[in-house]
């Protein structure tokens, strides 16, 4: 940066100290690794207000040096909430059909929040939420598995079931419902003695079960729909044994028929992965083919959203990845679709998720770390507002199962994880002397 500022004062090396020891990820300068749309780089932050100022001894926090918006609400969580609400309010009114024919028209229009979430599994979720989440606070008090409120919401859906003539849309839900309950009791079976978990793990292997037969049920011509295709496809989160070739076949169908959703090639990538050896040498060819699948749609974007989760999650999958590519498709999904959820999830993932850990081996770290680069320029070029749970959620993982006892808790952590990142990326310009502040234009420098 052109600037001639006078060196940082004791307040400011404090604050830089302390994001040193709390980000461990070095972020190098602009442009020295990434391919084609990253390597030319814009030169950021040309606008400046005055030349900063003699800084004060006081140690500085990060909200002294850093100012970006934060919106009470946002488009996604709005979004979502509305959706889950109405599900929920027309199951409480029993106005199944109602039910279907909202989920039946959301699907057919693939209706999505900003964040990519189809707005009929949204729907579908509200109307079972309350069974749901009266199993799960019936095994969080420890009631026994003989307790009548353990069977009782799903026995009534079923029944709603039969009373609707087993729609594919009712039977989807019910398959769903029984999906959601099995993972409720594997993940409160982490918590019991060994005898507990087996017993556990049985009833969830029969809600298993149920969702498939269920799903074996609808009609071929019914598959066609995101909705009920979506749910096939989900029975492999917790079935370890599928082959490879199976999983990617279905998801292929559910890919060709809602290509410009990115959470069905997420879930691909994360599928394959958790299949060991086999997954991750089928994870390369079929990132591979779904780029070439969605490229209309996403560019080289569909190679970066297979790898998305795997390779944060997985140390083999970092081996296996084509960086240059991956980044070129980092680039193809802030040109077609820049909106602020997608960006904070792309600045959280790099600058969060990618962060190296004690037994991280250091070839995946070196990977990692390449493509975490692509932080400084996601931040400086298109972060405009932050949104906290997003980065909550990068450091937890993108795990959906994490347990939070409070969300503003979650949220207050995801909110210093991101200016930490921020800060870290405008690190000269802070020891400079500037301010930055973030505008509806761009991150602006001022006098400190």
């Amino acid at each position: 940066m052109p600037f001639s500022a006078p060196p940082a004062k004791d307040g400011l090396k404090h604050l830089m100290r302390l994001l040193s020891a709390r980000m461990p990820l070095p972020i190098t300068r602009a442009g020295e690794i990434l391919p084609r749309a990253l390597r030319s780089w814009p030169e950021a932050l040309k606008k400046t207000r005055g030349a900063p100022e003699t800084l004060s001894s006081e140690p500085l926090s990060l909200e002294d040096v850093l100012t970006i918006p934060t919106p009470e609400t946002n488009a996604e969580d709005e979004a979502c909430d509305r959706a889950i609400a109405e599900g929920q309010f027309l199951a409480r009114q029993e106005d199944w059909e109602r039910i279907e024919a909202e989920i039946l028209a959301a699907d057919t229009a693939r209706r999505a929040t900003p964040g990519g979430t189809p707005i009929a599994d949204l729907i579908a979720y509200g109307a079972r939420a309350d069974i749901i989440n009266a199993v799960e606070h019936a095994l969080s008090e420890g009631l026994s598995l003989t307790e009548r409120v353990t069977l009782d919401g799903i026995m009534a859906l079923e029944r709603t079931r039969l009373e609707c003539a087993r729609t594919p849309v009712m039977t989807t839900v019910v398959a769903l419902a029984h999906l959601d309950i099995a993972w409720a009791f594997r993940r409160i079976s982490k918590r019991k003695s060994h005898r507990q978990r087996d017993t556990l793990h049985a009833r969830a292997e029969a809600h298993h079960a149920r969702a498939k037969t269920l799903l074996s049920q609808i009609p071929n011509d019914a598959r066609a729909r995101p909705f009920v295709a979506a749910a096939r496809c989900a029975l492999y989160s917790v079935e370890a044994s599928a082959g490879c070739r199976q999983i990617a076949d279905d998801y292929f169908d559910l890919i060709r028929l809602d290509p410009g959703n990115p959470r069905h090639l997420r879930a691909l990538g994360t599928h394959l992965a958790e299949q060991g050896a086999e997954g991750l040498r089928a994870l390369e060819l079929e990132a591979r083919r779904v780029a070439a699948l969605v490229q209309a749609q996403w560019g080289a974007a569909g190679y970066a959203w297979v790898y998305f989760d795997a390779v944060a999650q997985s140390d083999a999958a970092c081996l296996e990845v084509d960086v240059p590519y991956f980044l070129d498709g980092v680039a193809d999904i802030v040109a077609r679709a820049a909106n602020q959820e997608r960006i904070n999830l792309l600045s959280a993932y790099c600058s969060i998720a990618l962060k190296p850990q004690p037994e991280t081996a250091a070839d995946a770290a070196a990977v990692r770390q390449q493509i975490a680069q692509a932080a400084h320029w996601l931040i400086r070029e298109h972060l405009r507002e932050l949104h906290p749970m997003v980065w909550a959620h990068a450091a937890a993982g993108f795990d959906n199962d994490a347990q939070v006892r409070s969300l503003r808790q979650f949220a207050e952590r995801g909110r210093m994880d991101a200016l930490r990142a921020i800060a870290e990326s405008f690190r000269d310009d802070i020891e400079a002397g500037y301010r930055v502040v973030f505008t509806a234009d761009g991150p602006e420098l001022t006098a400190g």
